[in-house]
């Protein structure tokens, strides 16, 4: 039986070749640890340079979720929260790592994914007309992902307002990039590498889900917030021993590139996965297949019924989302998303465009 071709996620696969490459050129050169060493520093320059940000600091964390505990712990105070979009990965996909790390997690109603600047304001002035406000969390960080969990991105107006409402009520900003590469990458994003870092005061840039092996870089735009930011990463595991493995991946995603629209490798296989995934929206949409969000990123979600879904299943992972709106006549529906990352290749996507007709009718 052939294996199933993946769709489920966009960090199924090791890393892009020329990282490979990379890591196998060097592998047999010794460097400093813990990031201190020339990779780490090469790729700082490179990705300030992207962000248009020269006064930048950048650190280099192994994964997601000790990127974002780190952000948060380090900025905050242990009686202030952090008000986010309800489905943000903090919330609903990180175990409570930022509750456990002792600051709570304000969930704002977001049915499209993102929360507006109008909120802040409301959450912000909850606290400070309290008559009690020792008795409650204040709220003094928002974080937003780029793009969101539901594959929707925030427009460079949208930044703007959600930092002038930080601004206006004495909140931080930040911004998970995890998908920042598929973010960057659809045709519909207005907001570029250097809104986000002007908007933002620390950012990720994720590696694992966009051609790393694994990691993020963390950028910190608020001087402010700049000192002992080291510490905090060894505190909370995310530095790690062999930094230079982080330092040299993501030297190689933003290296120039002779040719490359955006000038780098990551700017570039951002682009070719969400062409790809735009390319299974419409076949979705060919098939009769009704598409649950209008996402113009990597990710795409769509409505199936238990039959179609078993007909997808036998030849492609999915990710199931949660219950969908019923059908036309009554039937229940499931919301599956179908992911292409920086390794999805034409023939795979071939593959699923040729076999959604059947799967629509099954």
């Amino acid at each position: 039986m052939a294996p199933l071709i993946r769709f489920n996620n966009d960090y199924s696969r090791g890393a892009h070749s020329a990282i490979l490459d990379a890591l196998s050129r060097t592998n047999r050169e010794a460097y400093p640890g813990y990031g201190t060493d020339e990779w780490c520093e090469e790729a700082s320059r490179l990705i300030r340079a992207a962000c248009a940000a020269p006064d930048a600091t950048v650190h280099f964390a192994t994964g997601g979720t000790p990127a974002n505990v780190v952000a948060i712990s380090h900025i905050l105070r242990p009686w202030e929260s952090v008000l986010a979009p309800e489905t943000a990965h903090i919330h609903v996909h990180e175990t409570g790592a930022a509750e456990h790390a002792g600051h709570k997690i304000e969930a704002l109603a977001a049915p499209d994914g993102k929360i507006r600047s109008s909120q802040v304001r409301e959450a912000a002035r909850a606290w400070e007309t309290s008559p009690v406000p020792e008795h409650v969390t204040r709220p003094r960080m928002v974080s937003v992902s780029f793009p969101t969990e539901n594959g929707m991105l925030y427009s460079r107006t949208e930044l703007a307002e959600l930092r002038e409402a930080c601004d206006a009520h004495g909140l931080y900003l930040h911004i998970d990039g995890a998908r920042m590469a598929y973010g960057l990458g659809a045709p519909q994003a207005d907001a570029t590498l250097a809104d986000i870092a002007a908007a933002a005061d620390t950012f990720t840039i994720g590696g694992t889900k966009c051609g790393a092996l694994f990691g993020e870089a963390v950028v910190v735009t608020n001087p402010h917030l700049a000192a002992h930011y080291r510490s905090s990463l060894k505190q909370n595991n995310a530095m790690l021993a062999k930094g230079w493995l982080l330092g040299l991946q993501f030297a190689t995603l933003f290296e120039p590139r002779p040719g490359s629209g955006n000038g780098c490798l990551y700017f570039e296989i951002g682009r070719e996965a969400v062409a790809q995934a735009l390319r299974i929206r419409r076949g979705l949409a060919d098939a009769g297949i009704e598409a649950w969000s209008e996402s113009p990123t990597n990710q795409q979600f769509a409505l199936f019924t238990a039959s179609q879904l078993a007909a997808l299943g036998a030849r492609y992972a999915y990710q199931e989302w949660g219950p969908g709106e019923p059908g036309p006549d009554g039937e229940p529906r499931t919301v599956a998303r179908l992911c292409t990352s920086w390794a999805t290749t034409q023939a795979e996507v071939d593959a699923l465009l040729a076999d959604l007709p059947e799967i629509a009718k099954a």
